[in-house]
């Protein structure tokens, strides 16, 4: 990864922290999406200590918000003429129903709108590199969601409890319809864009203490399963290989485990669902 340009969203916890640990080992010159800027600086330190790298910095972005987004991928384009890899990891989980600043509900905002945004946003720049790769981390929750176009940011059907997992199955539904629609329009272009179940990690994005009612019990066994579940580094190989392996800089449009590709949902695959999620998400990101 010599020489080559990674941008990752959510870069200062979890995957999104091992991943861009991971390739400034292997090379690369990596920024940090981060929400907060002081965490950002201070996870940048500790890249730069553990990897000797000088090439690690830092954008600050809040991906609830286009405007960030979009004021994200101008600062990236002023400073930077190519992207190689561009890793959307941010991913987040709301227990009540929440609307951004520019009222879109949270989950979908976070979890499909930004990282579809941003992508497009970032288009010339990894098509600039000649190989560019689009890395979405997805999961295998996705399975449980449903695209329903009447209520898509679900005003009716939000759960009152539990931690929001209808809500995040839904979004990263969306995410990986969207995934396979960009595949299929970057044919040709040199640019890949796949998709990645990391695994069942040990990372912060289950929000049990917002959760209300009985959901709350779990927070206990959810700290002794990290014990016993995935690393944040673990999680973080098969993104990194994505972002990195030869083997695979020729496919695209395809959902990985265990840097291998395996079937999503079938309705993940239906081409007209595809084409229907672009156009919405398009809709709603116009602005």
């Amino acid at each position: 990864m010599q020489g080559r340009i990674c941008l990752v969203t959510g870069a200062t916890s979890g995957i999104g922290k091992a991943t861009a640990m991971a390739l400034a080992r292997l090379g690369a010159a990596v920024i940090l999406v981060c929400r907060d800027a002081a965490r950002g600086r201070e996870v940048a330190r500790d890249i730069r200590a553990a990897t000797r790298s000088q090439a690690i910095d830092v954008l600050v972005a809040d991906l609830s918000l286009q405007s960030e987004v979009r004021r994200l991928a101008a600062d990236f384009a002023r400073q930077h003429g190519r992207l190689d890899v561009l890793i959307n990891n941010a991913g987040a989980m709301f227990p009540q129903r929440a609307e951004s600043a520019e009222g879109i509900e949270m989950t979908l905002a976070v979890n499909h709108l930004a990282p579809f945004l941003l992508t497009n946003l970032l288009l010339d720049q990894l098509r600039a590199a000649g190989h560019g790769r689009v890395v979405n981390v997805n999961s295998d929750e996705h399975e449980k969601g449903r695209v329903d176009f009447d209520d898509l940011q679900m005003r009716r059907g939000y759960p009152r409890r539990g931690i929001g997992m209808r809500a995040y199955g839904n979004a990263k539904l969306a995410n990986l319809l969207t995934t396979y629609e960009l595949a299929r329009r970057l044919r040709d272009s040199g640019v890949t864009a796949n998709a990645v179940h990391p695994g069942y990690v040990a990372t912060n994005i289950l929000p049990f203490d917002k959760a209300s009612g009985p959901v709350r019990m779990l927070k206990p066994f959810w700290h002794a399963a990290r014990y016993v579940i995935l690393s944040s580094e673990q999680g973080a190989a098969t993104p990194v290989y994505l972002a990195a392996s030869p083997d695979v800089g020729n496919l695209s449009g395809l959902y990985f485990q265990n840097r291998a590709p395996i079937a999503s949902s079938a309705a993940s695959r239906d081409p007209e669902l595809q084409r229907r999620m672009w156009d919405i998400s398009e809709q709603l990101t116009a602005g």
